[in-house]
């Protein structure tokens, strides 16, 4: 299971929509890495003033390479933090995950290619 949801918000989904508030609380709860690593990168980004940040360390154990893996492979949950932080996530292998400053097109553009997904790839990361 992806997310541990309180009945609370349980019943605001049966009875209608979700707001954001409400459901990146229950992200960020239930996936305390992926929120935490996602956090960090946007404060880096935007101390730097760069285009983008990226994490290029694994994750320590297993349990939070999985917080990454369903944080980013959701659609919503992704689009939920790209709207609260202001940026644009992209994501490579099981860790290396990039937030973007959402005028960085090309940047973006760049990191998802199939040229970058190739150079990204290292034998540690085979069975990531």
């Amino acid at each position: 299971m992806s997310l541990t949801v309180p009945n609370d918000l349980l019943d605001q989904a049966r009875a209608g929509e979700v707001d954001d508030a409400a459901f990146l609380a229950c992200v960020r709860d239930s996936l305390p890495y992926a929120w935490s690593l996602i956090e960090e990168l946007v404060k880096q980004r935007e101390h730097s003033g760069a285009e983008f940040a990226d994490n290029q360390v694994p994750p320590p154990s297993e349990e939070a390479r999985g917080q990454l893996l369903r944080c980013l492979a959701s659609d919503s949950m992704r689009g939920a933090l790209e709207r609260h932080y202001g940026v644009r996530l992209a994501f490579q292998n099981c860790h290396r995950v990039a937030v973007f400053d959402p005028t960085a097109t090309e940047a973006l553009a760049d990191f998802v290619t199939p040229r970058a997904q190739i150079l990204n790839q290292k034998p540690e990361l085979v069975d990531c």
